[in-house]
């Protein structure tokens, strides 16, 4: 059974200011006196350890990167949301709650993203304050640009880097901590296991973690009155993403494990703007930012057997389908529905490139339009890339481009207060599921990251660190943490005894295949059915057939890699089990059993309008579902329409 969500009563515009007065609070003085650790360090991580450490907690921040600069925040491009309305086009906190449940297709807590939407417009304040630079307008003020799911201009940006210049702004703050002494940095770091130890009441608690040092082997136990994962998502699953190649499920995984509810794990997002796969060797896939959309005309030839390059190709005969079957939205419509349809015309015999597996994405109007220098001065360094990584010039020919696996609404269950189904275990940004729903909509990653970073976390996580004042660190020599050392080290030594004859590489790069032809794009019974038993031969291949080289007490990206593709094993079980059990469309989850006439996707709002969140059990026994209802006081659910 669920716990209480913790969502506050009274208006909805009132919750989150109602919920601060009511919730416990720790004076400056006792806030020293408790020890926080946080594990990531990117947005949602340093902006949340930088927040608690000014305000005066110990916290010790851990990521397994070299530098926390490294994280996968730096690769979001195109903006970040805020309802600051500065183009006076008719937006509000409202509005972007509005387009926000609605771009979820109706699947998540109206509470938390009314919230977002709320302290969406003190977070741009916060990073122009920190030197973020965001682009500005002739005199002076900060410039906005549209993104898909909205019809107002509400993204903030800077150029094609946003998430690298905000990740560079949270990360000085967080390390202006470390040099004031509140914030202990731990590199080359992965946590591998959450230590859990019971209270007075018999309820375990989470106490600290077990990490094991990338560089040098050793494993090593860290106390704290509260655990944060602020551990991104779970997209490498599929193999080929745009998630750096180091991102993984385990953190998450190894609370998932021990107790902390795991949800919607079907929600994984497609993001349509990918450079295509080049061929079967690739491990790793390239994002063009969405933000390409506001200039860029997406189209494919008419004709299936089209030989002529793409600028000799007459208007007649290209099909811009987004245009044509949206006029509302056109090209900027959620990436669920822009994905969808690019498969559709991919699959159709329609697709561009070499292999046929993409679409057009268009700039030669807007350059004619808008003239060169302006269209370089929005987009140049993502341009730039292209063309390094494709030897195409898009000033000249149109990008190609095709959907790719890229977010993941799902993650852990967390209440109001971002706190998991563990007490004293947190989880923020796309490590949890709370704010998205079924889709996330266009730069509202950084949005909800930072959000829960430097405005929701510090105010929540006193609520369950007061009553606990005077409570002493468990030691690291408690049973609790020779126990969860043992598991970790003898994991290690599973991996390195097996001797087979596959690579993890191998098996992941299988695994993806698996995932992505089942749990892609578009899902089906008898194909949810079949990944479940095809993940479950391949997973007992795995630990049959692995070989990794090398020790366990020195650098070895392989024994690394085998521990997260295990994780992904189990994670990739549930999330067709999810899908599977989940007999509706919605959002970027796509059941072909459950599509209106016009392909667009169909939910069951009588049967799902609820959020599933799974207990884990073993390894052989089938995980248990605990449904949380969800309700709908201020935007009506509908058939989502962008026409």
């Amino acid at each position: 059974m669920l716990p209480d969500s913790k969502i506050p009563d009274g208006p909805m515009a009132d919750k989150w200011e109602n919920h601060k007065f009511d919730i416990k609070l720790v004076n400056p003085a006792n806030k020293r006196k408790f020890t926080i650790l946080v594990v990531g360090s990117g947005l949602a991580g340093a902006s949340a350890a930088a927040t608690l450490g000014e305000l005066g907690y110990n916290v010790e921040v851990f990521t397994f990167h070299d530098s926390p600069r490294r994280a996968h925040s730096i690769a979001a491009q195109g903006g970040i949301n805020a309802a600051k309305n500065y183009r006076n086009d008719g937006d509000s906190i409202h509005r972007l709650f509005y387009d926000t449940v609605k771009g979820g297709d109706f699947r998540s807590r109206e509470a938390n993203v009314h919230r977002l939407a709320e302290v969406s417009v003190d977070i741009i304040d916060q990073m122009a304050a920190q030197g973020v630079p965001f682009a500005r307008e002739y005199g002076g003020l900060l410039d906005n640009r549209s993104f898909g799911g909205a019809q107002v201009s509400r993204t903030f940006y800077a150029r094609g880097q946003t998430g690298q210049q905000l990740l560079l702004g949270a990360y000085q703050q967080m390390m202006r901590q470390v040099n004031e002494g509140k914030v202990k940095l731990h590199t080359q770091m992965e946590m591998l296991e959450l230590v859990l130890k019971a209270n007075d009441d018999g309820v375990e608690e989470a106490k600290g973690i077990v990490c094991r040092n990338l560089t040098t082997g050793e494993v090593t136990s860290h106390a704290g009155h509260a655990v944060v994962l602020a551990t991104g998502g779970y997209g490498n699953v599929y193999y080929l993403s745009t998630n750096a190649m180091a991102c993984n499920v385990t953190a998450a995984w190894r609370a998932h494990r021990k107790g902390a509810y795991f949800a919607n794990p079907c929600y994984t997002q497609i993001h349509p703007t990918c450079i295509p796969a080049s061929d079967e060797f690739q491990s790793k896939l390239t994002l063009m930012s969405e933000s390409l959309r506001n200039d860029g005309r997406i189209w494919v030839p008419r004709d299936p057997d089209e030989a002529r390059r793409a600028d000799q190709i007459p208007d007649a005969d290209r099909y811009y389908y987004l245009e044509e079957k949206y006029p509302a939205f056109g090209n900027l419509v959620p990436r669920d529905v822009a994905s969808r349809n690019a498969k559709t015309v991919v699959d159709q015999g329609l697709g561009v490139g070499p292999l046929k597996n993409g679409v057009y994405l268009d700039f030669a109007e807007a350059i004619t339009r808008d003239g060169r220098d302006t269209i370089e001065e929005k987009y140049g360094n993502l341009f730039q890339m292209y063309e390094r990584i494709t030897g195409e010039d898009p000033y000249t020919v149109p990008m190609r481009i095709y959907p790719a696996i890229h977010y993941t609404m799902g993650g852990l269950w967390v209440d109001y207060n971002l706190m998991t189904t563990i007490p004293g275990c947190y989880a923020t940004g796309e490590a949890n599921f709370s704010d998205h729903g079924a889709n996330r909509l266009g730069a509202s990653a950084l949005m909800q990251g930072l959000a829960d970073g430097y405005f929701v976390l510090p105010y929540t996580i006193g609520d369950y660190l007061a009553p606990k004042l005077g409570e002493a660190l468990l030691s690291t020599d408690d049973e609790a943490f020779i126990a969860a050392e043992a598991e970790v080290k003898g994991r290690t030594q599973r991996f390195l005894s097996i001797g087979g004859t596959r690579s993890p590489e191998y098996f992941h790069r299988e695994l993806g295949k698996l995932v992505w032809e089942y749990i892609g794009m578009a899902r089906d019974k008898n194909g949810l059915e079949k990944a479940i038993t095809e993940i479950r031969a391949l997973r007992d291949e795995f630990w049959a057939d692995l070989r990794v080289l090398g020790d366990g007490d020195t650098l070895n990206s392989s024994l690394e890699k085998a521990g997260r593709v295990a994780d992904f094993f189990e994670l990739g079980e549930l999330m067709a089990r999810d899908a599977l059990d989940r007999e509706e469309s919605c959002g970027g989850h796509f059941r072909v059993e459950s599509q209106t006439p016009e392909g667009e996707a169909k939910r069951d709002d009588e049967n799902f309008t609820n959020v599933s969140a799974w207990q884990w059990h073993d390894e052989n026994t089938p995980p248990t579902k605990h449904v949380e209802q969800l309700t709908f006081d201020e935007v009506i659910p509908s058939q989502r329409s962008y026409k």
